[in-house]
């Protein structure tokens, strides 16, 4: 990718000079960008620890709105809670869209819960 943005950035250069001509080009100033941007640095997390088991646990499942998933969440919710009795599930959903932060949904599950699946859509 770095030789691609320098053979781009070469080109650029190579045409300005061919259209003003190598007389004004010498004195001209030419700035050029980085189309690559600056990437900001990544945040690495640990992963929460498994727990031994779920009988008797509190996990929430969490329901962000992603498009024609409703039936999907509510059939699911009714079969881990068939399936495993002994864990209490808790169905929530969560404040907006997948894009938007559930402060206070969060907390409740960080109080509350011992584990949390949220539901993304793809």
């Amino acid at each position: 990718m770095k030789n691609r943005a320098n053979l781009l950035l070469l080109g650029m250069f190579l045409a300005v000079t061919l259209l003003l001509g190598s007389a004004v080009a010498e004195d001209a100033k030419l700035t050029v960008m980085n189309p690559q941007g600056i990437r900001p640095p990544i945040a690495l997390k640990a992963l929460a620890p498994r727990l031994d088991t779920l009988d008797g646990k509190t996990i929430y499942l969490v329901d962000i709105h992603y498009q024609r998933s409703r039936d999907f969440v509510e059939e699911l919710y009714k079969v881990l809670k068939e399936k495993l009795p002994k864990t209490n599930w808790v169905l929530k959903d969560k404040f907006g869209g997948n894009m938007e932060d559930d402060p206070k949904l969060w907390a409740e599950i960080k109080k509350n819960g011992h584990g949390a699946i949220v539901l993304l859509g793809h």
